[in-house]
C-alpha cells in the first residue's frame, strides 16, 4: 500500500519562495512517475510538475523557470521548490504517485501567497 505525505506549505508574500515534500512509503516498485498537482479554490485539480523514469521532468507552463521539482537523497522523498510566488500561486498542493493501474494521492499542503 503506497501512502504519501506532503509537507511544507504556508503562508508567504508575493515573491517569496516555500519548498514542498513529499515523502513516500510503502511498495514503490510499481511507481513511474511522482507528480505535484495544485487546486485552487472554485477550480479544477491542475497538474505542476512531475519526475518520472530516468529523471524524465516536465512543469505546467504557469510555474515554468519559476519551480523545480527534484528527488530528495532517498528516492521516497520529491521536493518542489517554488520561488517568486504569486497570489494566484495560493492552492492546496497535493503529490500524486503514478503507477500502472491507479494514481494514489497525499492529503494535500496549504499554499497561500499574499500581496
Amino acid at each position: 500500500q503506497v501512502q504519501l505525505v506532503e509537507s511544507g506549505g504556508g503562508s508567504v508574500h508575493a515573491g517569496e519562495s516555500l519548498r514542498l515534500s513529499c515523502v513516500v512509503s510503502g511498495d514503490m516498485s510499481r511507481i513511474y512517475s511522482l507528480s505535484w498537482h495544485r487546486q485552487a479554490p472554485g477550480k479544477q485539480r491542475e497538474f505542476v510538475a512531475s519526475i518520472g523514469i530516468g529523471d524524465r521532468i516536465k512543469y505546467a507552463d504557469s510555474v515554468k523557470g519559476r519551480s523545480t521539482i527534484t528527488r530528495g537523497s532517498a528516492e521516497n522523498i520529491v521536493y518542489l521548490q517554488m520561488n517568486s510566488l504569486k497570489p494566484e500561486d495560493t492552492a492546496v498542493y497535493y503529490c500524486r504517485a503514478d503507477m500502472t493501474l491507479k494514481h494514489v494521492w497525499g492529503q494535500g499542503t496549504q499554499v497561500t501567497v499574499s500581496t
